[in-house]
Parts: C-alpha cells; sequence; structure tokens
C-alpha cells in the first residue's frame, strides 16, 4: 500500500488516504469501513498515524485488496463511497511526534570526519548514534525549500527513512522490524556552514539541520518491500540527482548499523508511537559535503530541483526557491 496525507480536490481538511490508482486516493477511514474494520479513529480526517496500529497486523491482507480494487470500487461506489484526485499533497505524516535522524552510513561517516581532517572514531562501529530533529518542518513532495539567511552551503542529503507503526519499548532487535509500518524517502536538508560551527563547539547539529526536511513521496508499506529484507538487512537501490544530473549513487545494504538496530537503540529506555519517523543518515555519496561542491557544480542554489529516487519507493522532488523580499 501507499499511504499519505492529501489536501482533496475540493476540499481543506487534510486527510489520510490510500492511493488507489496513479492519481486518485480515497479516505484510509472509508477504505477501511468498506472492509469491515471497526476499531477506527472516530474523526474520518484522524491523521495517519492513528490508523497504523490497525493496519500493521493486516498489511499484506489490505495490499491484495488494493490489487483487486477495480472490482472493488464497483461496491465502494454503490455504497456510496467516492475516490478523490488531490488538490495538495503534505508529508505523509504530517507531524510526526519525534524524527530521529541516525549516522549509519560508513562511507558517510568515513567521507565527511576525512573532510574536516579527523580519523574515524572506533565508537561509533559499537553503538548507533542519532540526534533529533525537527518534526515540525517536513515538507512534502514538490515542495520547495529556502536556503537559510546568511548562509550559502544548502546541501541535499540522500536518506531512507521508517515509520513506526505500534507502540513499543525497549525493543529487541529480533522484533525490530515488526514495529516497522513502511519506509518513505528522506531529504535531510543541511545547512553545513552553520552545521560546521556547531560541531566546532561541540554540540550538534541542531540549528544547521531543522529548517526543512523532505519526506515522501508516500509511505510504502513494509510488506511491498518484503523481499528486500534479508534478516536484518534491506537492499533498495538509492540515487539523487540534481537538475537532472545524477550525482549520488548508493544502496541502503551498505549500512553498518541496520535498522533493526537503530530501532532497540532508539527505544532503550524510552517509548517510540506509530508515526515516529526514523531516519538512516546519508548514504555513502549522498550528499554535496562528501563529492565536494567543486565537483557538483556547487552548493545548492535557488533554481534548482532536487531529485531523490529510492528503490520502489519513488522519487521525491524539491525545488530550491529564493527568499522572499
Amino acid at each position: 500500500m501507499r499511504l499519505t496525507t492529501i489536501i482533496p480536490e475540493n476540499g481543506r481538511t487534510p486527510l489520510a488516504a490510500v492511493a488507489v490508482h496513479v492519481d486518485r486516493f480515497v479516505g484510509l477511514h472509508a477504505f477501511l469501513t468498506f472492509f469491515g474494520v471497526k476499531e477506527l479513529p472516530e474523526n474520518p480526517a484522524a491523521p495517519l498515524e492513528q490508523f497504523l496500529p490497525v493496519l500493521m497486523p493486516r498489511l499484506s491482507e489490505f495490499t491484495r485488496k488494493l490489487s483487486d480494487w477495480p472490482e472493488h470500487e464497483i461496491v465502494f461506489q454503490q455504497r456510496g463511497g467516492r475516490s478523490f484526485r488531490m488538490r495538495g499533497l503534505l508529508p505523509p505524516i504530517v507531524r510526526p511526534s519525534t524524527f530521529r535522524d541516525f549516522y549509519a552510513f560508513e562511507q558517510h561517516v568515513r567521507t565527511a570526519r576525512s573532510r574536516r581532517g579527523l580519523d574515524m572514531i572506533r565508537a561509533w562501529y559499537d553503538l548507533p548514534v542519532f540526534y533529533f530533529s525537527n518534526p515540525n518542518s517536513l515538507i512534502p513532495d514538490n515542495g520547495s525549500v529556502t536556503p537559510p539567511a546568511d548562509l550559502q552551503e544548502l546541501d541535499y542529503e540522500l536518506e531512507l527513512g521508517v515509520v513506526i507503526g505500534k507502540r513499543g519499548r525497549d525493543i529487541p532487535i529480533a522484533r525490530a522490524w515488526e514495529y516497522v509500518a513502511g519506509f518513505i524517502i528522506v531529504n535531510d536538508f543541511s545547512a553545513r556552514d552553520l552545521q560546521r560551527a556547531e560541531i566546532e563547539i561541540g554540540l550538534g547539529p541542531a540549528k544547521g539541520k531543522d529548517f526543512a526536511t523532505a519526506v515522501g513521496p508516500m509511505l510504502v508499506t513494509r510488506d511491498e518491500v518484503s523481499e528486500r529484507i534479508n534478516g536484518e538487512k534491506i537492499s533498495l537501490e538509492m540515487r539523487a540527482r540534481v537538475n537532472g544530473r545524477e550525482l549520488s549513487k548508493g544502496n541502503s545494504s551498505a549500512l553498518h548499523h541496520s535498522f533493526p538496530r537503530m530501532i532497540a537503540q532508539a527505544s532503550r529506555d524510552a517509548d517510540l508511537f506509530p508515526g515516529d519517523l526514523i531516519g538512516s543518515g546519508t548514504v555513502g555519496s549522498g550528499c554535496i559535503l562528501e563529492l565536494g561542491p567543486e565537483n557538483t557544480g556547487g552548493w545548492l542554489k535557488p533554481g534548482d530541483t532536487v531529485e531523490l529516487e529510492i528503490e520502489k519507493l519513488g522519487v521525491l522532488r524539491t525545488r530550491v526557491v529564493p527568499r522572499s523580499g
């Protein structure tokens, strides 16, 4: 299934929805009610994360039902159901309760540190580490980002994200995949000049990261990519393009710290909730910092279009626009 939050073509209220055709959606509340699901949020316009615990035990079942949607749709419409085109697209999880971004690809860590004249830290190999990013600054597919004021080094970061589907605490590595509702593309935009100053102080990154993170285009449920999961590993090709030119290429299988280990660490003595977002960190070669601005045409600037593509998840597009005024 492909799940997201839309503004319907004739409405203004955000609606958690499931894609039933390339360009048509059905409200998730109406979709699940049609198939006899009883324990649903009372509000049909409830945010997507409130539906995830209901969906989690039956992901494969509902994906199969979607494959037969042309037949189901006839009955759905006879019962007064309708599908929508979207007037606007929002992040699938509009405002997750937390957004933890890890630092889990060795090539990225090694290259980024070497550009600062630093060797690898041995402890990195033993401990998956993350920082808390800003869950209130997510932007959707085909959204726009403005370079932060008075800063010149705007960068993209190609990441794979998971969305937690049910509440958990002290989750064992062996059971961690059971808590994943699905996958999403993450573009962790970074102001490298500010980030560099923050790190030198010894706390951060923080302000160099919190102005915008693009996520989308949709939440693809775990069952849709299950054949790419082998034990702790997931294997998906990852690419980034700026103005149509491919700059980055990698694979999620290169993660040193697997998602099950990230989830176990994130949930250690802390509750994870449905809708919580966990980012992998940047894949090797997945940003201008690693590649060198001298090799990419410089840092991102107004007028650029960034496309992040991950196999089976689609393409996440973001435009860089000038600051107003």
